[in-house]
């Protein structure tokens, strides 16, 4: 029966229209009888053979040999790899050493803008400035920089703090544009004193000393600037909360003492990055550009240190207040939690005085429960037993209730020596300063 099933089927491959089977059948239809000869030459065609003594089916292939696809290969893990890819080539974007293009402006010896926005290559500022080229990684805007800094080169020095990335000169200040940058009316304000101050002529401080001098303003104003909105911020909102605790003014302190620590470490580094170019001599005397370029010795370096010391100290108060306010928030979410533990015992205390009283209850209605079983105890047919078990039940109910009230308020009381005995003072006329003082010596 199976027999004729197959041959059938058998001629039914082959019509034109024959279907192709699974690779892994016929292999294993191949591996099952090797010596099977073929009736179809087409390529990828299948034939059955029938033998006469077997009911095994062969199917083979008259095709060229493929490569097994590999079904064991996770899609996922795929996935991952292209996204890490993707990941490392867009870090890595911005740190190739190719020719990158920063975008500048530029200001003569005059203190005239020269060129507002310029593109220039990386490696023509740093031949034409005799710069290394991890000079300009501190100032490329498109590399994140969190600490500030202050390179001192031979012909002139570079300045990465806050908002202000520029080249300093003898002769030349070059500002370098923040990609994507928030602050744009700040660095026109800073453009525009910068430019006023470079123009200022006479015997006042060299060149590069007045440039240095409008970016420390600068950044100093910024500090101020941001420090007022966060002292308003943080202010109004601890007045608030002196008034009502809720979950949204709990969600905004968090937020803006987080705020307030990201300002601080900024500041900090700040003072940090002044106080390390004053403890440096040798670059403080290497900041003498306009000296240098006439080819004057210069050992004394007062006016410049000077200059970085008021700055510094105004940077430094700057900070100080920052720990003010940071101490206020958590002095004040201290009081918050103290307040929020106080009012937690307070309703644990009131559940207890509850279940104290339900027990005091409780001790009332045994009195009843044991008059109630229904069993003969002579005192149902006295004329003041009704009365004589009523007051019974409740003088019970107000002992119990008393003594349980009476305990809690005992346990309730805190105080730093409660867990002390009280001892009486032997010495109580004598002054403080000699009472704990022993034939010995003091104790």
């Amino acid at each position: 029966m199976h027999r004729c099933c197959w041959r059938s089927h058998a001629a039914s491959l082959r019509t034109p229209h024959t279907p192709q089977w699974p690779r892994h059948f016929a292999q294993r239809a191949r591996t099952s009888i090797p010596s099977a000869p073929l009736l179809c030459p087409t390529p990828c065609r299948m034939v059955p053979i029938v033998p006469s003594n077997t009911r095994s089916i062969s199917w083979s292939f008259k095709s060229t040999a493929q490569p097994q696809q590999d079904f064991n290969e996770d899609p996922l893990d795929n996935e991952q790899d292209v996204t890490r890819t993707a990941i490392l080539d867009k870090v890595m974007k911005g740190r190739q050493p190719a020719e990158l293009m920063l975008r500048c402006t530029v200001l003569d010896a005059e203190g005239n803008v020269k060129t507002i926005s310029g593109q220039f290559k990386k490696s023509d500022l740093s031949a034409e400035h005799r710069l290394n080229a991890r000079d300009l990684r501190k100032i490329d805007s498109r590399i994140p920089n969190l600490v500030p800094t202050i390179l001192v080169r031979k012909e002139a020095f570079l300045i990465n703090i806050l908002h202000i990335r520029a080249l300093v000169k003898a002769d030349a200040v070059i500002l370098f544009d923040t990609y994507g940058s928030a602050d744009s009316r700040l660095h026109s304000v800073f453009l525009y004193h910068l430019e006023h101050n470079l123009k200022a002529k006479g015997s006042g401080p060299p060149y590069e000393f007045r440039a240095l001098e409008s970016i420390l303003l600068s950044v100093l104003s910024a500090l101020e600037a941001e420090m007022v909105f966060i002292r308003n911020l943080v202010g109004g909102l601890l007045a608030e909360m002196e008034d009502n605790i809720d979950h949204d003014r709990f969600k905004r302190l968090l937020h803006y003492s987080r705020r307030l620590a990201s300002f601080k470490n900024r500041a900090t580094l700040v003072e940090e990055a002044i106080d390390e170019v004053l403890s440096q001599d040798e670059d403080m005397d290497a900041m003498h550009l306009s000296d240098k370029k006439n080819g004057i010795a210069r050992q004394d370096h007062e006016e410049l240190e000077v200059l970085l010391e008021s700055f510094s100290k105004q940077v430094e108060e700057i900070v100080n207040e920052a720990e003010n306010i940071e101490s206020n928030v958590q002095s004040t979410q201290e009081i918050v939690e103290l307040i929020l533990d106080s009012n937690r015992n307070q309703l644990l205390a009131l559940d207890l005085q509850v279940s104290i009283a339900t027990l005091g209850v409780g001790s009332g209605a045994l009195v009843a429960g044991l008059f109630g079983m229904n069993l003969l105890s002579h005192v149902e047919q006295h004329p003041y037993g009704f009365y004589a078990a009523t007051g019974t039940a409740a003088f019970l109910a107000f002992i119990v209730a008393w003594a349980g009230l009476r305990k809690l308020t005992k346990i309730r009381k805190v105080g730093l020596s409660s867990n002390n005995p009280k001892r009486k003072s032997t010495k109580s006329w004598v002054p403080l300063p000699l009472r704990s003082r022993t034939p010995g010596g003091w104790s």
